[in-house]
């Protein structure tokens, strides 16, 4: 083996060493894509499967809120039904007083004429 066969030998070799270390780059560099890849998937299905889970529990919060509503107008209706039955509708406290004053003065009337017979 000559001198000239002996450089060139190890110029040989320093590059492929110097590929080896290229492609080890390469290789860490598409390692490193892959997990990270990997990650913003399971993050992305975990993101998704999460914002399915909150919608599906928002929509049972939502559903049981309207049944509260519904009841509690129900409710609202029925007693405004009552206190309109029971004379007690919009009408002021002052209006009522008067009212009833009213009635008394027309039966102390009646009374009285009654009496006077």
């Amino acid at each position: 083996m000559t001198k000239l066969d002996s450089i060139k030998g190890k110029v040989n070799e320093a590059e492929e060493f110097a590929r080896k270390i290229w492609l080890a780059g390469l290789g860490a560099y598409g390692k490193s894509f892959d997990e990270a890849q990997g990650r913003y998937e399971k993050i992305s299905v975990d993101a998704s499967k999460m914002f399915d889970e909150l919608v599906v529990k928002g929509s049972k919060i939502e559903t049981e809120a309207k049944d509260k509503f519904q009841v509690k107008d129900k409710v609202e209706t029925r007693v405004a039904e009552v206190r309109k039955k029971l004379g007690l509708g919009n009408t002021s406290d002052d209006q009522k007083v008067e009212e009833l004053s009213a009635k008394i003065d027309a039966l102390t009337d009646a009374v009285a004429k009654l009496a006077a017979k």
